[in-house]
């Protein structure tokens, strides 16, 4: 999730944690914790391009690293709080809940999470919701906004935390509801067109959880075509996208090359605009595919200019945005 929506449910867990006992500072440490995992975005100071995207959500994200951060968390509160009636055992499972719902919940948008590094550079990504969705974060921000303004010793506190982290969890779970609804109708819709395929997935479109994105595919190439949960036909109209891999053969031993294809998961296809070569990560999406079904990729990356590269996994990601753009937006979430 974006980095104010984490700050906001820990901001939310640490009044539910020590409200009563620490006040707002409560608040600050849950902020604190929620977000520390995201301070692998200093990496990119220093990394390329390619190397700085298996580093974000990599080893920060961990499990190890949870239990690595999390002792020092305790300590350094139970320490600063004294004299305080919270034991050690209960900072622990505090600062461990918090750093790992944080690591969860990523795992729930297409970044992918690295759950498993050092060990295993498998990345854990369930595509269940958009990366920013407004109607997820607004209620922890709503809470957190409310408990910055209430005093400590009012009643309604307990209530604000409650709802800003239980109707997020809920969404989160129509979220899983909703996928497992696209899921079932777009296999049975493959099957009904006899596309073949060794793999597909689906994803969120942006900033809503309604319109999923839709690629199935094989080492050739990919079907790429949206899907709203409100659609009614038994059918989908497809793009096919040529994987080409025979243009990477000159950049075959190139370190950033392959580094994409591992970040990719293999879901990939390249293409020859004007004079450039571009990577695609279909991952990621279209720009606006549900109004042009043969948009560029929001993740492209110019294998022939590697520093151009400083920006790519939403390039242009709200490029071409107009009030047309948005009424066709909703107007396919509605279906057909």
């Amino acid at each position: 999730m974006d980095s104010l929506t984490h700050i906001a449910l820990g901001a939310c867990m640490g009044e539910a944690f020590a409200g009563k006992t620490l006040g707002k500072k409560a608040m600050l440490w849950g902020a604190l914790a929620q977000s520390i995992p995201d301070i692998d975005f200093v990496s990119s100071f220093w990394l390329d391009t390619t190397s700085a995207l298996l580093a974000h959500r990599g080893f920060t994200h961990s499990l190890l690293f949870c239990a690595l951060i999390t002792p020092l968390f305790a300590w350094a509160a139970e320490r600063l709080h004294r004299p305080h009636d919270i034991r050690l055992k209960k900072w622990l499972l505090f600062f461990g809940g918090v750093i790992f719902i944080h690591i969860f919940i990523d795992a729930f948008n297409n970044y992918g999470v690295g759950w498993f590094e050092p060990f295993n550079h498998r990345r854990i990504s369930f595509n269940a919701i958009y990366v920013a969705d407004p109607f997820f974060s607004i209620w922890p921000a709503i809470a957190c906004g409310a408990l910055i303004g209430i005093r400590k010793s009012n009643n309604r506190r307990k209530k604000w935390w409650q709802a800003g982290l239980g109707l997020s969890a809920l969404y989160l779970v129509y979220c899983l509801f909703n996928k497992s609804i696209i899921n079932r109708n777009v296999e049975d819709i493959l099957q009904r067109q006899h596309i073949h395929y060794t793999q597909y997935f689906t994803t969120p479109a942006p900033l809503q959880n309604w319109l999923w994105f839709v690629v199935a595919g094989d080492s050739k190439g990919y079907y790429v075509g949206y899907r709203s949960v409100f659609d009614s036909k038994k059918e989908m109209s497809l793009q096919y996208f040529s994987r080409n891999d025979s243009l990477l053969q000159p950049y075959s031993r190139q370190e950033n090359l392959q580094q994409l294809i591992r970040f990719s998961q293999q879901f990939y296809t390249v293409e020859k605009r004007n004079d450039t070569l571009l990577f695609n990560d279909l991952r990621f999406g279209q720009v606006i595919g549900w109004q042009n079904p043969k948009e560029k990729f929001a993740f492209h990356y110019f294998l022939q200019y590697p520093a151009e590269n400083k920006l790519v996994v939403q390039r242009g990601r709200f490029q071409g945005w107009t009030s047309q753009t948005i009424e066709a937006l909703i107007k396919r979430i509605k279906g057909n």
